[in-house]
């Protein structure tokens, strides 16, 4: 497992761990052609009004031109560079492909320099390789999903992450989610074989509060010690129960442990074929 651990010197580091990135990555350098800057917004919208809260601050850092779309068929590639991205839990990889052609993509697992691939509908059921989901069998593992032909992949683009081909049905594809979820897609979308890099990420413990607020994470305040006005939970004299049944947001939606919190007419409510298991249970 290439996670380190630090040595507890003070009650901040005690409990911290970081990926060992020197055993998977080959440089700290982006290519610079594939790299832009760009303005943060600490969770505010065009209005200027707070949409994502507790949010803020953080390193400044460049953003990758990752390609999602994976739209130069039957031209073999090889990687590279494998980087870390800081958009991103998964690790990208620089890849060059035959005619000259550099891009960023998301690194499969295991990846290293050297490794080739081929984006075709006649490719090989090999990691890395790239190809229609009715071309693929079922009970392999995928990631980097389109959910509409030539929409670019949308589908498990998280670290460790992987989708598993569950049966073939008409023009349609089952997969089954990380989260139990059986969903319907498009039998011509792509998908890569294999699963997204970095599985190691879940297993990160952030440690300490600075390193947070590294990250762009403000300080995230608990409904109950808020007051009654700006919350469901808040109010009361000390430390009590929320004193309602079931949770909710701080706008009154419904959340957490096991309640269902998706629209009954959401648009692809049709493409669900088994909904996820919510709560303890799970």
């Amino acid at each position: 497992m290439a996670i380190k651990r630090y040595k507890p010197t003070s009650n901040g580091v005690r409990n911290m761990t970081v990926v060992k990135y020197k055993d998977y990555l080959t440089t700290d350098t982006p290519y610079k052609p594939l790299t832009r800057g760009g303005k943060k917004t600490g969770g505010r919208n065009a209005f200027g009004r707070i949409t994502s809260r507790f949010r803020g601050g953080g390193v400044k850092r460049s953003f990758r031109t990752i390609d999602f779309k994976y739209n130069k068929f039957d031209i073999p590639a090889t990687i590279e560079t494998v980087e870390y991205d800081p958009y991103r839990s998964a690790f990208i990889s620089l890849v060059v492909y035959r005619d000259g052609e550099r891009r960023y993509i998301l690194s499969p697992k295991n990846a290293k320099a050297g490794d080739k691939f081929i984006v075709s509908e006649e490719a090989d059921i090999e990691v890395g390789n790239r190809m229609k989901l009715k071309n693929i069998p079922v009970g392999t593992f995928v990631y980097a999903v389109e959910i509409q032909p030539g929409a670019g992949a949308k589908l498990a683009r998280s670290a460790g992450t992987s989708l598993e081909v569950a049966a073939l049905d008409g023009d349609k594809v089952h997969l089954k989610m990380p989260s139990s979820e059986i969903r319907k897609v498009s039998a011509e979308s792509y998908a890569t074989i294999g699963e997204a890099s970095n599985p190691d990420h879940k297993l990160v413990n952030i440690g300490k509060a600075g390193r947070a607020r590294h990250m762009g994470r403000r300080p995230k305040v608990r409904g109950s010690a808020m007051n009654p006005v700006d919350h469901p939970y808040g109010g009361g004299e000390g430390k009590q129960g929320i004193g309602m049944r079931r949770l909710k947001s701080k706008w009154g939606k419904p959340t957490g442990k096991g309640q269902k919190t998706r629209r009954p007419k959401k648009y692809s409510n049709d493409n669900i074929v088994r909904r996820r298991k919510v709560g303890k249970k799970k």
